[in-house]
């Protein structure tokens, strides 16, 4: 039986549907957190501050949270793209002047402050509705990269030119490596389901004449075949930043990525990669860092590494861009954080 079969046959039975769909799906998500720290910390007693509980309260956490936000986000933006053409989003997102898309795609990551595995499932969702692979990739740099609250910190730690310097470094970043991508051509290096749209396990050329029913049916679709295709690499790439969340090397950093060291920002940015955090969650230690005397270049090179780049972003993406794609993402988006680190290095005493 499909989706379309279950659905009530009044158009308010439809809507009062979608409306308790929603409903149980914030509810879950606001849920998500709570239920963890009271089943881990008071039904089993496991320690807050101990390493293997941050590591199972990670895990258990973000993939409910990121399995969540797949959901909502693929099936409202796979409706969404059902009354709009391809042609309609490439002229919204993709501009008629070249960098007009990418400037506006990255206000908009800049506008939905995501980590950076959140922001792969909003990512999915702006390719398959066709704008533009290069655009998209701004977006997907610039949403975990620069929000408020990494700028309110560092702000309320290091002044406001600081904060003024990371935000003009991290749009720059976002906007020129989604251009340098997009000029690679590299639409030829997704995944081809991505731009299939289904119904009833049927690929169809358009989506014009289709009923609430069938825009419904086709969202439920989709959900349901990224996860059945994705589900293994996110439970991995979430595994993997379990395993290395709350490692802070202070003391390796203030041994080889210190003010003495010509490779200080290129050290940063490769240990940085692998470190899987949000703005917030990293800012600790760039203080920390910043206590031991490390420059400001470096420590903000570090930063959007961690945010920017993690490898669990990069082992969710596998599943929907090609290696080529991946290792042009990671090249790209590395070296404009190292300019970006050496330039600050030079400038900012």
């Amino acid at each position: 039986m499909s989706v379309l079969d279950r659905l009530p046959a009044s158009a308010r039975g439809r809507w009062l549907v979608l409306t308790g769909a929603a409903t149980a799906w914030s509810l879950a998500y606001w849920v998500n957190g709570w239920l963890w720290d009271v089943l881990l910390y008071d039904t089993i007693g496991m320690a807050p501050a101990a390493r293997s509980t941050e590591m199972i309260h990670f895990f258990l956490y973000d993939s409910i949270k990121i399995t969540l936000m797949l959901v909502g986000i693929i099936f409202v933006v796979t409706v969404l793209r059902s009354y709009m053409t391809i042609e309609r989003t490439r002229a919204l997102l993709g501009g008629r002047r070249a960098g007009a898309g990418n400037v506006m795609a990255a206000g908009l990551g800049v506008a939905t402050p995501f980590c950076s595995c959140s922001a792969v499932p909003a990512f999915i969702g702006f390719v398959a509705a066709g704008v533009p692979i290069g655009v998209t990739l701004s977006f997907l740099i610039a949403s975990p990269l620069v929000n408020e609250i990494a700028v309110g910190m560092l702000f309320a730690m290091f002044g406001w030119k600081i904060a003024a310097v990371y935000v003009t470094a991290g749009l720059a970043v976002a906007i020129v490596g989604g251009i340098v991508l997009g000029r690679l051509g590299a639409q030829r290096w997704v995944e081809p389901f991505v731009f299939e749209t289904r119904l009833g396990g049927q690929i169809i050329d358009s989506t014009a004449g289709l009923g609430l029913d069938q825009r419904i049916q086709m969202g439920a679709e989709e959900v349901a075949a990224i996860l059945r295709r994705i589900w293994l690499y996110l439970l991995i790439g979430i595994g993997v930043g379990a395993v290395i969340h709350g490692w802070a090397p202070e003391s390796f950093f203030a041994t080889y990525a210190g003010s003495g060291d010509v490779f200080g920002v290129l050290i940063a940015v490769v240990v940085g990669i692998p470190l899987y955090s949000n703005a917030a969650g990293v800012m600790p230690l760039v203080l920390a860092l910043h206590e031991k005397g490390l420059p400001m270049g470096t420590l903000l090179a570090f930063m959007m590494s961690v945010v920017a780049l993690s490898l669990p972003e990069l082992i969710l993406l596998r599943r929907v861009l090609k290696p080529q794609l991946l290792a042009a993402f990671v090249g790209v988006v590395g070296a404009g954080i190292v300019a970006v680190g050496y330039l600050f290095n030079a400038i900012l005493v």
